[in-house]
């Protein structure tokens, strides 16, 4: 909402200083900050409100340490990281840009079936919540849109130059370029690392290709969104590792948006995707100011209302950036919490069919719930598993070079 405002003030009327909202990094510093501001300063208030409405967790006997502590503990925070996301991206970013209209789409979109399902759970006193198909149905319906966006709009599309972008004298020079509407990813680790999904499912008729790259979207989508779900099981767990994957994302964003560093590190310029840093700053503002109140002990949790939304939003923006070949790295600890579900449910199913009685891998799933059983204290546990975060995010920032 402000962007075009202070374009016209700079651009109209040349009134000093107003011309400072053309620089993403300052944009960005402001969603940021303004996220913070939300979270911390409004944090108690929306607790205290949501206290009085008795929206709190119903805790099932899992024979975990400090479980019945948690009961009646305030949920639905994610409405707190919904607003600290939304308000500073509608206020810095361009809104005209298709990838700040996706991303605000897919927050919108799966925050609502989240909340949904948070409000069954704790007004209806159904723990199932919302129906898992209906969860399959919302996830799909936000792949379909995203797909079919990033596959036919014609704003979404990659910058190739014929000779590399340079600086003489101060002053960028930037050669012959077309842009190419084409559906690429980056392969990492690769020296061509570059994957075209029409040349790779071309063989199924060119009918197929945009069919099959939506159900792919859609596919990443539902696992990120779904693999943020099962982490959020412990005190500031999903909010401190979706910040850790944030500022990754945000660092290629801005790389990606940028004709000179895409360049020097012979990636794929994206046009317009730098203004992704600004919704990008905002959702770690947003995680980081939420983990004030969620971090051990938690005094409110983000319920699906916040988890949903924030592995949604996780997905489109590697999507966006055509990264999402990176997602098994950069979303590792959401990757091994969602691999040990299945594999305790997959192990236990087998060997009760082969032997009579299901046995388990893990003392329970999903991970974290394994080391709570080990007797590792809380906090202990969420520390590790960011370190690790962090050690993955290091990790996926390598393959700027290393291929």
């Amino acid at each position: 909402m402000l962007y075009p405002l202070f374009d016209y003030l700079d651009k109209v009327l040349d009134i000093p200083g107003t011309g400072v909202f053309r620089y993403i990094s300052f944009r960005a510093g402001m969603a940021s900050l303004f996220s913070l501001i939300i979270t911390i300063s409004f944090g108690h208030k929306i607790i205290a409100w949501i206290r009085n409405k008795q929206i709190g967790e119903t805790v099932r006997d899992l024979g975990l340490a400090g479980e019945k502590q948690k009961k009646g503990t305030p949920t639905m925070g994610g409405l707190m990281i919904m607003a600290a996301i939304l308000i500073p991206t509608l206020l810095f970013a361009d809104l005209n840009n298709i990838y700040i209209i996706l991303l605000l789409i897919t927050t919108v979109w799966l925050g609502t079936i989240g909340f949904i399902d948070d409000y069954i759970k704790v007004f209806k006193k159904d723990k199932e919540g919302l129906a898992g198909r209906f969860k399959i149905i919302g996830q799909i319906g936000i792949g379909v849109i995203v797909g079919s966006t990033l596959y036919f709009n014609e704003s979404v599309v990659i910058r190739e130059f014929t000779n590399p972008v340079s600086i003489d004298g101060g002053v960028v020079e930037t050669p012959a370029y077309r842009d190419v509407k084409v559906a690429k990813t980056t392969i990492p680790f690769t020296k061509n690392n570059e994957l075209n999904y029409e040349t790779l499912l071309g063989f199924l008729g060119e009918a197929m290709t945009p069919i099959l790259y939506i159900f792919v979207v859609t596919f990443i989508i539902t696992a990120v969104s779904n693999g943020a779900n099962i982490t959020d099981g412990i005190d500031g767990l999903a909010a401190g590792t979706s910040a850790i994957i944030g500022i990754t994302i945000a660092i290629f964003a801005y790389i990606s948006g940028n004709a000179i560093f895409s360049s020097y590190l012979n990636i794929m310029y994206i046009p317009n995707s730098g203004e992704l840093v600004i919704f990008a700053s905002a959702f770690v503002g947003a995680c980081v100011g939420f983990l004030w109140y969620n971090a051990f002990p938690a005094q409110i949790f983000m319920g699906d209302t916040g988890s949903l939304m924030l592995g949604g939003v996780i997905a489109v923006l590697a999507l966006t950036l055509r990264k999402e070949l990176l997602i098994p790295v950069m979303c590792g600890v959401f990757v091994i919490e969602n691999v040990s579900v299945m594999l305790q449910v997959g192990y236990f199913k087998y060997t009760r069919k082969k032997y009579g009685e299901g046995r388990r891998i893990f003392l329970m799933s999903p991970l974290h719930h394994h080391y709570q059983k080990k007797s590792i204290p809380e906090a202990k546990i969420v520390t590790r598993f960011w370190i690790v975060g962090i050690l993955l995010a290091v990790i996926t920032l390598a393959t700027l070079k290393l291929r």
